[in-house]
This record gives C-alpha cells, sequence and structure tokens, in this order.
C-alpha cells in the first residue's frame, strides 16, 4: 500500500488510521444547532463528536453504560444525577453509567464522547 493510501484509509469508513487529528476540527459548528459525528463505533463502544451552538443541549436522560466528555472548545453545564458540573475546554467529567444526565451550552462547546459498552 502506497504511503498516501495508507494515510487516507479509514477504520469503518469513520475515522482517518495512523495520523494526527485536530478532534475540534473534525465537526463543525452549526447556528441553532447540534452537530455530531461518530468517529468510531464498535462492541466495546463509540467516539462522538459534538458542537453545540450556545443555548443548545440534551435533555436529562441516562445511558446504560459509562461516558467520558472530553471538552474540546468552550464551555458547557453538565447536570449529572442532580449536581451541576462545568467543564471548559481542556477539561474531563466520567458520568457513571444509568445515571440521569443532561447538558447545556452556556456558549458554543465542542466535546469528544467516549462511551464504554464493556465492563
Amino acid at each position: 500500500m502506497t504511503e498516501k493510501a495508507h494515510r487516507d484509509r479509514s477504520h469503518d469508513g469513520k475515522c482517518p488510521v495512523a495520523q494526527t487529528l485536530e478532534l475540534a476540527e473534525l465537526v463543525q459548528y452549526a447556528p441553532g444547532a447540534i452537530v455530531s459525528r461518530t468517529l468510531a463505533e464498535s462492541a466495546a463502544g463509540t467516539l462522538t463528536l459534538f458542537a453545540f451552538d450556545a443555548g443548545q443541549g440534551l435533555s436529562e436522560h441516562s445511558a446504560p453504560y459509562d461516558a467520558f466528555v472530553q471538552a474540546l472548545d468552550g464551555e458547557a453545564q453538565l447536570t449529572i444525577g442532580g449536581k451541576k458540573v462545568t467543564t471548559r475546554a481542556g477539561q474531563a467529567v466520567l458520568m457513571p453509567a444509568n445515571v440521569p444526565h443532561a447538558l447545556k451550552a452556556t456558549n458554543r462547546f465542542k466535546m469528544l464522547l467516549t462511551m464504554f459498552k464493556a465492563k
């Protein structure tokens, strides 16, 4: 395989392999919207990028798996089991399985969500 072919190849068609990625650049903001992009998905879990315009969010819900939020840009307020947690670019928050959580972008906010399906 040529070097270019190797560089352009992607694992499952979603995420380029064997190259450095600027995560915050892989998902773009859209006015008044939430944009997501799944980078990887397997039986073990998922990696999904999100871009939230200011004021956008996810209503309270729960998931049967632990989830790890890595803030890439901006700021958001998470509510996890009734506790408010503010997260900013460069920070991370673990959301435990089966605990209700919600998110509201206090300004434009990008994150990488890692969902752990395996124990």
